[in-house]
């Protein structure tokens, strides 16, 4: 086992109290020394809600250890059946406590309590916590469900239209996979459910987040199920299509384009119309006031050029990160240099992304493996974790947080999904508003000591005065070779051949000294030039000096656009 400072996912113990945590009615008993409580701050600090995880610790100490251990899980199985008063028990154990191998889960099986058991075997030193959140989602449903399960040879299922028609109702669904401590899982169902009402779609069941018991022996009424966040929910709705016949739309609506295929899926599945819907959200011709998704055109507006190639590098869960590289690159036309994951179980279908994209997956949960791929891609943009976040800090990159591992910051409180039409709007703002504030501080950090933009200089070149009586004029940059700058008067201003001097013409002197240092490079690659052009046009002739000076200094003899990034690299420092 390696030791580390910072893990993305907790071990399989937290999802499971992920679950608990989601649904009303379930309680979860954990075998644990008192110092595993810590989880307890996740959902409260984080997820700042009101009242602390439905977990109760048996909190052994060393000197139990010399005891009878198992009753100490009786006791507390006991204790919380009769405080609580659930309606379903979870009962497992934490990752120290796996070690005396008390099975708590067959201890509390043999209480003959009046309410479903479900024991959970986590092995915590080989598993994670996404993986333990499946799990339990899986063995509560299984357990709560299966002695409602048709007999071996009962008639198959009946298709959506025939029940719905028969019902004289609309087709209806479960939404699985969204959890507490999940990334702005709330809102996605909040989301999602609106979006499917406009298909003409209910929600059945939402599960496991604010789920009850009931709601989940109620599940096989539903029509179908929709997979919001597979890492959770695939194993759940596996199953239940294997007992129930019920069909599985497993496209997430994370992304315009995907949003249009969940549509399109649930509309297959459910036999409804959605045509209108599509034409309404047509990719590329969405309007303002028109449409819900505003992604499409402010993506191709004149404004948003400048986004046009950004080199970005993408890491968290397999669900958001497979979403947010096809979003970038398909709808935001950024370059996509980098994809990678903590999830392992996802390790296939990721590497399979990053073979389509000709970039190399990462697959790895160590945080400084991570930072070492993410210095050696250079990116302008990281998508990631709150550790990424910290990462980019370190780095001096634009970050945007797409994935758990989350912090307070990410559980906003106002509507903030990440899913539908209106997430892919969420989504865009996020990811640009970085990028913006970024390019805002490289400006301010490029032209700081720049003599056009000093305090002395002629304010612009749209004013013919010359600068305040006294003011003193700073010298040009010292790569230049500049010794004094002589302001021009008004008349001369006024001449063509003048309107490029900014408010300055430089003297025989000065223009010697600029050709005496004058770069040797000359060549520019076609690539590199092309590069050049996705430059802002304000910023694309300091861009130039300062990759020509670089090229210079070191003897270069020809720019290409590796060359370009060196040097931003440099002057970013």
């Amino acid at each position: 086992m390696e030791l580390t400072l910072w893990t993305y996912e907790g071990p399989p113990h937290v999802g499971a109290m992920r679950i608990a945590t989601s649904m009303t009615g379930v309680h979860y008993v954990l075998h644990a020394p008192q110092g595993d409580t810590y989880a307890d701050l996740l959902f409260t600090m984080i997820e700042r809600r009101d009242k602390r995880p439905p977990v109760t610790y048996t909190t052994f100490q060393a000197r139990d250890l010399g005891g009878d251990t198992a009753e100490l899980v009786k006791s507390a199985v006991r204790d919380a059946y009769e405080r609580f008063k659930p309606d379903a028990m979870l009962v497992g154990e934490s990752c120290t406590a796996e070690l005396i191998q008390d099975q708590p889960g067959s201890l509390a099986m043999g209480m003959s309590l009046p309410i479903p058991i479900v024991p959970l075997e986590l092995p915590a030193y080989s598993k994670k916590e996404n993986w333990g959140a499946s799990e339990t989602f899986y063995h509560l449903v299984r357990t709560l469900l299966l002695p409602l399960a048709p007999p071996p040879g009962s008639p198959p299922r009946e298709s959506v239209t025939a029940a719905a028609t028969r019902e004289n109702r609309r087709p209806r669904c479960n939404l699985l996979g969204g959890t507490a401590l999940g990334f702005r899982n709330r809102d996605d169902v909040r989301e999602v459910t609106r979006l499917l009402s406009d298909i003409g779609v209910d929600v059945h069941v939402c599960a496991p987040l604010n789920a009850t018991v009931k709601d989940i022996q109620a599940m096989p009424d539903a029509d179908f199920n929709v997979v919001l966040y597979p890492e959770v929910a695939d194993t759940t709705a596996r199953w239940l299509q294997k007992t129930f016949g019920q069909p599985t739309v497993r496209t997430v609506p994370i992304g315009v384009l995907a949003t249009r295929e969940f549509v399109e899926e649930v509309g297959k599945v459910a036999s409804v119309d959605v045509s209108a819907l599509l034409e309404r959200e047509r990719a590329g011709t969405a309007q303002v006031g028109a449409s819900r998704s505003l992604l499409p055109w402010y993506s191709r507006s004149v404004d948003s050029t400048y986004l046009t190639g950004k080199r970005v590098f993408v890491f968290g869960d397999a669900t958001h990160v497979m979403a947010a590289a096809r979003m970038a690159k398909d709808e935001l036309g950024f370059t996509v240099v980098g994809i990678g994951t903590y999830s392992r179980e996802y390790a296939r279908p990721i590497r399979d992304l990053a073979a389509a994209l000709g970039v190399e997956a990462l697959i790895s949960d160590d945080y400084l493996a991570v930072e070492q791929r993410v210095t050696e891609l250079a990116p302008e943009l990281v998508l990631g974790t709150q550790m990424e976040r910290h990462i980019a800090k370190r780095l001096g990159v634009p970050c945007a947080v797409i994935s758990a591992p989350i912090h307070v910051q990410d559980v906003p409180a106002r509507h903030s999904p990440q899913m539908g039409f209106e997430g892919a709007n969420v989504i865009f703002d996020t990811w640009v508003h970085p990028l913006m504030m970024g390019l805002e501080e490289h400006l301010l950090h490029m032209f700081k000591d720049d003599f056009e933009f000093s305090d002395g200089a002629t304010p612009s070149h749209l004013h013919a005065s010359p600068p305040a009586a006294g003011a003193e004029r700073p010298a040009r940059a010292e790569s230049m070779g500049a010794q004094r700058l002589t302001p021009l008067s008004s008349r001369e201003l006024e001449a063509p051949e003048a309107a490029s001097a900014v408010g300055f013409a430089e003297e025989e002197d000065e223009i010697d000294a600029v050709v005496a240092i004058a770069p040797i490079v000359t060549s520019w690659m076609a690539s590199a030039e092309a590069e050049l052009k996705k430059i802002p046009f304000f910023v694309r002739g300091k861009v130039r000096r300062n990759t020509e000076k670089y090229a210079h200094d070191r003897g270069i003899a020809e720019i290409t656009v590796d060359i370009m990034y060196d040097a931003k690299a440099f002057y970013g420092r």
